[in-house]
């Protein structure tokens, strides 16, 4: 990778950056190149995140359409709840692949930038995927898929807080809303002195939609009505 020096920063532009370099883009032109590589990004990125697994596997395995049972969300969670332990985990592994190959697809392309646009859009297209009718999951895996890639430090700071939130109370939505609180936060905290502003608006957008697809979650905490995490002790034939 090469840097290119964009606004007085230095910034890891990826196969685009190289190009540019050879090329001595520069101006109109160098713009240019810069949308339709973000444009890219969010594209792939988006229909990467509309593939949900939860919907596949309860459909081809279960026959059942997981939005139509339990929370009706279509996570990692649910298929806990609705159909076991490995229906979970399967879950688990293909939203944590297609956040992977779209973060590695937007740094390929666009270096570090690349990251942010291509986690978000794939976050946007695992909750509103174009394929189900713009009806998915809540994006707490896609999440820290995304940030894990990003940022190390920060994910594990996140994971404790989650953590210590589920030890309290044994709920998934309530610590997944209390992680997502608390990652600005903790993005700025440990990006003080250099807090990158394409950083910060990404943590809040993150932040802003996954505590949004919890509005339902939120209304049952406040009722008390918020079910406690049990895996199904046999998986559903």
């Amino acid at each position: 990778m090469r840097y290119l020096f964009s606004n007085g920063q230095i910034l890891e532009w990826g196969v685009l950056g190289d190009f540019l370099i050879r090329k001595n883009v520069s101006g109109r032109s160098f713009l240019g190149y810069l949308l339709c590589a973000i444009f890219l990004i969010a594209v792939i990125s988006y229909l990467l995140g509309s593939i949900n697994p939860a919907i596949l596997i309860s459909k081809k395995r279960y026959g059942q359409d997981v939005r139509t049972l339990g929370s009706g969300n279509a996570g990692m969670t649910n298929m806990f709840r609705s159909f076991g332990k490995s229906a979970g985990f399967l879950t688990l592994a293909g939203d944590s692949a297609k956040a992977l190959v779209a973060v590695l697809a937007g740094f390929l392309i666009l270096g570090a930038p690349g990251q942010y646009v291509a986690g978000f859009f794939c976050l946007l297209g695992h909750a509103f995927p174009v394929y189900f009718h713009f009806k998915g999951g809540k994006g707490v895996i896609v999440s820290a898929i995304t940030i894990l890639l990003i940022d190390p430090l920060v994910f594990l700071t996140l994971i404790v807080i989650f953590a210590l939130m589920f030890a309290a109370t044994q709920i998934i939505s309530a610590s997944s809303l209390t992680a997502a609180f608390f990652y600005p936060l903790v993005v700025y905290a440990f990006n003080i002195n250099h807090p990158g502003t394409i950083y910060i608006l990404f943590s809040l957008l993150t932040s802003f939609l996954v505590i949004g697809m919890h509005r339902e979650n939120i209304h049952r905490l406040i009722n008390k009505t918020e079910k406690k995490f049990v895996i199904k002790k046999k998986d559903k034939q």
